[in-house]
């Protein structure tokens, strides 16, 4: 009787084969990529598209004050809806945590083109009575021309 001796010692292979391990990180790096410019804008609006617009690169900023206005008239200040009464109040206090003394003491305002005007402008009232030293309004380039 023969006995047959493995010899497996020889045959272990001690490389580690990373390529999956990179699909996997180039995979998840596009998904962020394509997640991070939503997280942003929290409240989708539609807005108006002009000719002449500016690039505000301080709006996409963690710390940005954001007021958004939907078409159907409800008011949000980032991603938590609030009413026109406590947005005066809200914003004071975001302003006021602002501790820098060169700390920017401005508001994005992004309302929807479909909007109602008078809704808009109790909105800007609202931003505005809270010691706000700038306003901004965002729009979109308008890129058909």
């Amino acid at each position: 009787m023969a006995i047959s001796k493995r010899e497996e010692g020889k045959k272990v292979n001690s490389n580690i084969n990373v390529t999956p391990m990179v699909d996997v990180m180039l995979v998840l790096l596009i998904i962020f990529m394509v997640i991070t410019p939503m997280l942003n804008n929290k409240v989708v609006v539609d807005l108006p598209k002009v000719a002449a617009a500016v690039i505000m690169e301080d709006a996409n900023k963690e710390d940005a004050i954001t007021v958004a206005v939907t078409r159907d008239g409800k008011t949000f200040l980032g991603g938590d809806q609030v009413t026109k009464d406590d947005l005066t109040a809200k914003v004071a206090d975001l302003l006021a945590k602002k501790t820098d003394a060169n700390a920017d003491k401005s508001v994005y305002l992004r309302a929807d083109i479909r909007s109602n005007y008078g809704i808009v402008m109790d909105t800007i009232d609202a931003v505005r009575a809270a010691g706000v030293s700038q306003l901004n309004l965002l729009t979109d380039m308008n890129t058909t021309e």
